[in-house]
């Protein structure tokens, strides 16, 4: 039996429920925090690191800017997180986004909260790719979009559409264009982790493993 059949069975129920959501179009308020080279200390402090699972990381998202001493009956007013006329699945961010060490937490922090993109002029690799691993588009476009995004006011909308992968400002109807890996934008469209995308393949996979065991 070939390794793909082998484990088919363990990870069949994955087809009709994914760990991920799928992303294609999202029309959002944003929340903005217009401050570059944010890393991963300050989008989740090292101290958060210790736990086994995903769940529950939304909470400490940007802790030591939220919270005066850590304490949580102490938020700060003046960060946006802490501010109810900012809301959204969408986050925008100053340049260099996801700088520093490569804690993948950072990307469970983001979803958690309730993010499902982060937009920037620039991102670092590393952070870039643990979010498109964990369902999160990171839109990349120029620092003049992201300036012009930071002038909206609070009520302004923003539509992300993966697929034909632009954003607009759906007040000006201003658009940009940004890139994205086709294997990680096939499974952000569909929900998929990398075993869903290669369980959705295992039909072709298994016809060429029996045709090279002939041989």
């Amino acid at each position: 039996m070939s390794f793909v059949t082998a484990h088919s069975a363990t990870h069949a129920s994955r087809f009709t429920t994914h760990d991920m959501n799928a992303l294609k179009i999202i029309t959002s308020r944003f929340v903005p925090i217009n401050i570059e080279n944010i890393d991963t200390d300050q989008i989740i402090p090292a101290r958060f690191l210790k736990a086994t699972t995903r769940d529950g990381f939304g909470k400490n998202l940007f802790r030591d800017w939220r919270y005066e001493n850590d304490d949580e009956l102490k938020p700060r007013a003046d960060f946006v997180l802490n501010q109810d006329e900012f809301s959204g699945e969408i986050l925008v961010a100053g340049k260099n986004f996801g700088c520093g060490s490569s804690r993948e937490h950072a990307a469970w922090s983001i979803l958690d909260y309730g993010f499902r993109v982060v937009i920037s002029s620039f991102f670092a690799d590393i952070f870039r790719n643990n979010a498109l691993n964990n369902g999160i588009l990171p839109v990349q476009v120029s620092d003049a979009f992201v300036q012009k995004i930071f002038s909206l006011d609070n009520e302004a909308t923003l539509t992300v559409d993966l697929e034909k992968q632009s954003i607009q400002i759906n007040s000006t109807g201003e658009e940009e264009h940004f890139s994205i890996n086709n294997y990680k934008k096939t499974c952000l469209l569909n929900g998929y982790d990398d075993i869903d995308f290669l369980l959705s393949n295992i039909t072709d996979i298994e016809q060429y493993e029996t045709a090279r065991s002939i041989f």
